[in-house]
């Protein structure tokens, strides 16, 4: 009997997990990336891709500055499969100056992993992340790492969660000890002790034991009667006066599922891997201009995300990052580009695995490709078959740094100009102009100091251009919500400066947000914001 297109749906999204890791810098979310992709069999040994010959590395981390500086900057997609499930990773810069990176990620996210330190609990990046989730009622899955390191009680950092983030807590492992004398996990759902063997810097999967509560073994595997006997007060304890599991609350981003282990020593990660491929949520309906879609809708639809400009330096290429949301996609497929009304065919797709590229034929809900792009996509843009339609819009937060950059080098005019537009495209930064004809310089608009290098590091060693950066003395951008005309009308304005954005929207930059207040106590009918939507 032939498979309908919503039979072949179903199956293939019913199979599909996708979701972002948020962490603070120095939480270890490269790590636990890696060692995901180890337990999936995307790679053999933690840094190393399988079947390259590479140096071993670190698989995520593709960018040289990258590579130089020990940071993740740019966000990047690793999809690979475990126990028939095809998962969607979409691994996120941690450091706060790149955050914006991180939410436009976050938009393409149906989960979120939320990584914790055991000896640091609850960090700024994180809480800030965090209410970015909230706000899509993203389900949240917690990992507390570094558990073989000094630490935290356990008990404690639950209760933080719950107090600091408002959220239900419900551990579905925990903790055996800390430091030097964890020992492993017990397993809330299968009522299982698993003990773990140390191996050479978590390079592979960690052997493990499992041990029922009542194995004559148990206290000879742990080595430590005490550390028992408090694990197991502290289980009564959770029993007792713990939340009840509510996959319903999950679901809705009111409950988190807690998971203790060590990225670094695999301790826990295969627990982790399996209990979310369980609870997570499969790829959901997306809110557009004809309603709620559902990824079983039968037309194919998806949007832009992120675009990332000379992945391969060889080729100078330019890569749009589509989330899949409905019906099927298909190689060569001819779609609707509702930004432009233009018919574009996907001629390249690409499955994509950080730097790493490999040609697809389909692709379906929740999935990821990879588009050639030769300046027809920006981010936000939604592409269709079918009746019209757009997915809601990327918000763009307000930049707190300034500033011109300069090409000292008239003679590399067109290289500067080139890396200027592939920059601004992908929105590594964001790039404003004067709205003065005589200033021809963009300024670039960050909301960290570490954006202004990656940007200097890339002209030069993507497109060979040396810039020079002049600061300007302004910290906060509010665009103006009714266009030129609503500012035509309020006249001259002191104290600001009157720039236009990569859209021709007239924003304004103030020196603090005292001036902001003026402004608008001056000009109620003004109408400002600090979003604007891509």
């Amino acid at each position: 009997m032939a498979v309908t297109i919503e039979q072949e749906l179903l199956k293939a999204v019913s199979k599909r997990r996708n979701f972002a890791i948020i962490s603070h810098p120095d939480a270890g979310k490269t790590t636990l990336t890696e060692k995901l992709l180890l337990y999936g069999g995307a790679i053999h040994e933690a840094g190393a891709v399988k079947a390259r010959g590479e140096q071993r590395r670190v698989t995520s981390d593709w960018m040289e500055l990258e590579k130089q500086r020990g940071i993740s900057i740019t966000s990047t997609v690793l999809q690979f499969t475990y126990n028939n499930y095809h998962l969607n990773l979409l691994d996120t810069p941690g450091h706060q100056d790149f955050s914006e990176d991180t939410y436009r990620t976050l938009a393409a996210a149906d989960n979120a992993v939320m990584l914790i330190d055991a000896a640091k609990g609850l960090e700024p990046q994180t809480r800030k992340l965090f209410e970015v989730c909230k706000l899509r009622s993203l389900p949240i899955f917690t990992f507390v790492n570094k558990m073989d390191r000094p630490g935290r009680e356990a008990l404690e950092l639950l209760d933080e969660i719950e107090k600091e983030l408002g959220l239900k807590t419900y551990p579905v492992n925990y903790p055996i000890g800390n430091g030097d004398y964890f020992k492993g996990v017990f397993d809330r759902r299968l009522k299982k002790y698993h003990l773990f063997e140390r191996v050479a810097h978590g390079s592979k999967e960690a052997p493990e034991v499992i041990l029922s509560p009542d194995d004559p073994n148990l206290e000879k595997y742990i080595g430590d009667n005490d550390l028992l006997a408090q694990t197991q007060e502290e289980l009564e304890i959770l029993d007792e006066i713990g939340a009840e599991f509510n996959l319903e609350e999950i679901h809705t981003g009111k409950m988190t599922p807690v998971f203790f282990g060590s990225a670094m020593t695999n301790f826990g990660v295969r627990l982790f891997l399996e209990s979310f491929l369980e609870y997570a949520l499969q790829p959901t309906p997306r809110n557009s201009s004809l309603g709620q879609l559902e990824p079983t809708h039968p037309d194919f639809s998806g949007f832009v995300f992120k675009l990332q400009a000379n992945m391969d330096p060889k080729h100078r290429d330019r890569v749009a990052f589509v989330r899949v949301c409905t019906g099927k996609f298909e190689k060569d497929m001819t779609v609707n580009h509702a930004r432009s009304g233009k018919s574009v065919r996907l001629s390249h797709p690409q499955k994509l695995f950080a730097q790493g590229r490999e040609s697809i034929e389909e692709a379906y809900p929740g999935d990821v490709i990879g588009l050639n792009n030769p300046g027809v996509f920006a981010i936000g843009d939604t592409i269709y078959l079918g009746q019209k339609l757009e997915y809601d819009g990327i918000p763009s937060f307000s930049p707190e740094l300034f500033c011109y950059l300069k090409n000292p080098n008239p003679s590399k005019f067109k290289q500067f100009q080139k890396g200027i537009t592939q920059l601004q495209e992908e929105g590594a930064i964001q790039i404003m102009y004067s709205v003065d004809d005589f200033v021809r310089e963009p300024i670039l608009a960050a909301v960290g100091q570490l954006q202004f290098e990656v940007v200097q590091f890339r002209m030069l060693s993507e497109y060979n251009v040396e810039t020079n950066l002049e600061p300007l003395p302004f910290s906060v951008a509010r665009w103006v919500v009714d266009g030129w005309e609503a500012l035509d009308k309020v006249g001259r304005i002191f104290n600001t400066m009157t720039v236009k954005d990569g859209r021709d929207r007239p924003v304004l930059l103030f020196r603090n947000e005292w001036n902001v207040g003026q402004l608008q106590a001056d000009h109620p009918d003004l109408k400002l914001s600090s979003i604007a939507l891509l």
